[in-house]
């Protein structure tokens, strides 16, 4: 009894440092499917100096590098804040009481004010670059716009398909990985849009698209209970929803980096 006691223990213990240590995580699929649909509509300009300033590698490439710098807390836990807005569901952000170490909004700020700094490093330039990238992403993620009581629905413990997972955790990785695409294959099976519905798209503030993202926290919110077990329906109603987001974080990617290098 005694040794059951404490392999339950052991397990919760794993799952709840999981949950922890994988808070605020788009999935690194749909980061590099992104930053692939966000390259196909830079200008040849900002194409040109993007690729100089990453030495190369892609925008898909560099897509998770924000995530993987956060194994090193004591050098880089300063930016661990970024990549999240913990509000309620019935606010606005310029309402909510603001996040004293910064969060994803202050943290795009950030790294637009540094790229469009003249006096800027060209190693502060590309560490930077490589932030904004992903953090466009986490935008478009719903669950890291969420409630600050459930860690943006990190302690809403559901199932996968019967196995243990979390309902942030079906946002970021269970439904891409579920469809069992690559990143590339997402790219290149985003929908056809006109230009005029791009413009759409593309249109205002990162506040803006937040707002936007936001709606879709709401609806997330109500679309499962705790401990339900989430299968083939939800997939089914919910993976063309982040399809969509991930092409939207990549058009408004695009629209800002234009911005910034054209």
């Amino acid at each position: 009894m005694r040794t059951k006691l404490l392999l339950l223990v052991s397990i919760l213990f794993i799952s709840v440092s999981f949950a922890a240590n994988n808070e605020d995580i788009w999935g690194s699929t749909g980061h590099r499917a992104t930053g692939k649909i966000a390259e196909k509509h830079l200008t040849k300009r900002a194409k040109k100096k993007i690729e100089k300033l990453l030495q190369g590698e892609s925008l898909a490439f560099v897509s998770t590098y924000a995530d993987e710098i956060k194994s090193d807390r004591k050098k880089y836990g300063k930016f661990y804040t970024w990549h999240y807005v913990n509000m309620p569901l019935d606010t606005r952000y310029e309402d909510t009481e603001k996040n004293p170490d910064g969060d994803l909004v202050t943290g795009i700020g950030e790294c637009v004010k540094v790229l469009k700094d003249a006096s800027s490093s060209v190693e502060d330039k590309r560490f930077y670059l490589k932030m904004l990238i992903h953090l466009i992403g986490d935008l478009h993620q719903p669950m890291h716009i969420g409630q600050k009581e459930d860690k943006g629905g990190n302690t809403i413990q559901v199932q996968w398909h019967g196995k243990g997972s979390n309902l942030h955790r079906v946002w970021d990785e269970n439904l891409i990985d579920k469809y069992d695409m690559s990143y590339i294959e997402l790219a290149e099976n985003a929908k056809n849009l006109s230009k005029e519905q791009i413009k759409v798209i593309q249109k205002g503030s990162v506040i803006d698209w937040l707002q936007d993202t936001h709606q879709l926290t709401k609806e997330v919110y109500k679309s499962a209970e705790a401990g339900e077990n989430l299968r083939y329906r939800y997939s089914y109603v919910y993976f063309p929803v982040v399809r969509e987001q991930l092409q939207k974080g990549g058009l408004r990617l695009a629209k800002l980096l234009n911005e910034i290098f054209d």
